[in-house]
């Protein structure tokens, strides 16, 4: 604020701005060659797609389970979303995802409300089927699977920073990738006004020459002031998951005592951070969820249901994105998210 240097490139030779820092300090953190801040995880999305690959008319598996910038950067890449199952774990139905693999050749893999998929599995029917993954880690930002962390599966990985994520500049994006051709389309897609060697976490400036005149300038970059309030924050990331996980296991340890909910299964190979709760009531018709919930936010305690036709907040059913032209039926969803409640854990009251 001092500087006025608000925008990304408004950089000197002594201070390349917090946002290049960002970058080069979330690439050491992920353990990836090369990062891009965003202006949003949606248009890391939309980019890390173009990036990738991705052409118009192009079919793009994702989860039915998600929220709807997901099908929403798909279908503003200009390709169509085919949506696939969800398991009563809340991630991705492998079985449903191998049926469907041999008609497309991307896979947006969402790790919704933190819920990791068998990543090996995952891996296997990619490599089977010769699909590139593309990861949404919007809610998986410190979450491992083994020792791998979330984010460096596929060719591609985004993480957000809005509100209610682990890190939070109110919005906000992180795309990550070992793969130099893909940042440099992103970093160019993202609006770099020929400035990419102002970039930190970029590659070498003649991995640009190719393609620097050959792709648009979509302008979707972060800027400085986002950045400078993400900086400290990753420094107390891994302090703040431990911090989440505590109050998870109270909070799951709890439900568990109570006959009628469901808890969605875990891997052991998932390590997860629990900034939210997701719980299922098979045994309750909706009116009384309906009455759950309004109890609850008598109470102070804010529940969000993803069984409602209509959009609500952050919520949506996959039914309810009526812009994608190809009608899905997915019963097996519909049955999840029909019993499906959800529960943020913040930090602080």
């Amino acid at each position: 604020m001092r500087s006025g240097r608000l925008h990304r490139y408004d950089a000197t030779p002594d201070d390349p701005g917090h946002t290049a820092l960002l970058e080069q300090e979330f690439a050491q953190y992920q353990g990836s060659q090369y990062c891009l801040a965003c202006a949003s995880c949606g248009y890391a999305i939309y980019v890390a797609l173009i990036a990738a690959g991705v052409n118009p008319g192009d079919k793009v598996l994702s989860n039915a389970f998600t929220l709807a910038p997901v099908p929403g950067a798909i279908n503003n890449a200009g390709a169509i979303p085919v949506l696939v199952e969800t398991s009563t774990d809340l991630t991705i139905d492998l079985y449903d995802l191998e049926a469907k693999a041999t008609d497309a050749n991307f896979l947006l893999l969402s790790h919704m409300r933190g819920h990791m998929v068998d990543m090996d599995g995952i891996m296997d029917i990619c490599e089977r089927f010769d699909l590139t993954l593309i990861e949404d880690c919007a809610h998986t930002m410190g979450a491992f699977w083994g020792d791998k962390r979330s984010g460096s599966h596929g060719i591609v990985a985004c993480f957000s920073t809005q509100t209610y994520k682990h890190l939070n500049s109110g919005e906000g994006g992180l795309l990550v990738t070992d793969d130099p051709q893909v940042i440099a389309q992103a970093i160019i897609l993202s609006g770099s006004y020929m400035l990419y060697e102002r970039h930190l976490a970029a590659p070498d400036a003649d991995v640009f020459t190719e393609i620097k005149l050959q792709t648009p300038n979509y302008s979707g970059r972060m800027d400085n002031m986002r950045a400078a309030s993400l900086r400290p924050q990753l420094e107390n990331l891994d302090g703040n998951c431990q911090r989440w996980n505590e109050r998870y296991d109270e909070v799951d340890r709890i439900l568990r005592t109570i006959p009628q909910v469901k808890m969605p299964g875990r891997s052991q190979q998932e390590k997860f951070v629990g900034s939210s709760i997701q719980f299922l009531l098979p045994e309750f018709q909706k009116d009384k969820i309906d009455e759950l919930v309004r109890t609850c936010a008598e109470r102070g305690v804010q529940l969000k249901y993803f069984g409602d036709a209509e959009p609500a907040g952050y919520t949506s059913r996959y039914d309810s994105w009526q812009y994608i032209k190809e009608a899905q039926q997915l019963p097996q969803t519909l049955a999840v998210l029909e019993k499906l409640l959800d529960m943020r854990i913040p930090l602080t009251f």
